[in-house]
């Protein structure tokens, strides 16, 4: 295919759709991708596919987007110029420094995880107070709560499928003992532990904006709570602990130790107290 002849259109995207879900990519990315490509085709209004008219939306990203967002639109294109062929046309990402600390102020504490909780219980939302528990508790992420069920808790370990992975995930017994209790009071015999009111496994929207509904009486900043940073305070937590990366990277369900280090980053405070107790300043 000539660079003339190619423009981005839906029947095109469709194809490419078709082509990720066969390779088994997540439909969250799948719907991602889908989305990056009809906004570049609306901004190349027609236009085919060229190296300069990728350079002026490449400039255009630059000037509204954050470097990460930039990164993650331009694998999209990419993904689909090399499907198409066209790898010449492929753009280079952005490089961004790796940040050495995390940013204090998105990060939640132990403190406000234990205070999340207090303020579910006070709500009496129960459900809430154990899903909040069982991600921290279990590093999960939110999307794999569904594999937290009824013959899991019996047994004390669930199967975990993501991203074409298997893994076993431990719950610890205080939690079996609460989740246990949980079933018997909602009369769930199997299958999800945590369902909706039509019996559907909770989803993400549902948990997110419950958690929000805690931040003022919990007294925690809205910006920290979502369901993802309880996973990573899971990840620092038995970080702390154990100090085994690979180990962490396997609970977790990664496949590259590099991106469970960025779970494990301590705040710049902490490094300061840590470098504090080296205890290297004499007079």
């Amino acid at each position: 295919m000539k660079h003339r002849d190619l423009t981005i259109t839906p029947e095109r995207i469709k194809k490419y759709a078709a082509f990720l879900r066969e390779q088994e990519r997540a439909a969250a990315t799948v719907a991602k991708y889908v989305h990056e490509l009809t906004v570049l085709s609306a901004f190349l209004a027609g236009r085919p596919v060229s190296k300069g008219v990728l350079l002026e939306w490449k400039e255009d990203l630059i000037g509204r987007c954050a470097p990460a967002s930039v990164n993650n639109k331009l694998a999209a294109v990419n993904g689909f110029l090399a499907f198409c062929g066209l790898n010449e046309l492929r753009l280079r990402k952005l490089k961004i420094q790796k940040a050495l600390f995390l940013n204090e102020d998105k990060e939640l504490t132990r403190a406000e995880y234990v205070r999340l909780v207090r303020a579910a219980e006070r709500a009496e939302n129960q459900r809430l107070s154990l899903v909040i528990q069982t991600i921290c508790a279990t590093g999960i992420r939110v999307s794999e709560l569904r594999f937290i069920t009824a013959e899991a808790v019996q047994t004390g370990r669930a199967e975990v499928a993501n991203k074409g992975k298997r893994r076993v995930i431990f719950l610890p017994d205080k939690l079996r003992r609460l989740l246990k209790h949980y079933l018997q009071k909602q009369k769930i015999t199997a299958g999800a532990v945590f369902v909706s009111r039509n019996g559907r496994p909770l989803d993400r929207s549902n948990i997110w904006r419950d958690m929000k509904k805690l931040c003022e009486s919990a007294g925690v900043e809205p910006s920290k709570v979502f369901p993802h940073n309880l996973r990573h305070l899971f990840a620092r937590t038995f970080y702390s602990l154990e100090k085994d990366l690979s180990r962490l990277a396997d609970i977790l369900g990664h496949s590259n130790v590099t991106t469970t280090r960025i779970y494990t980053a301590e705040s710049g405070a902490v490094h300061a107290r840590q470098i504090g107790r080296l205890g290297l300043v004499v007079t």
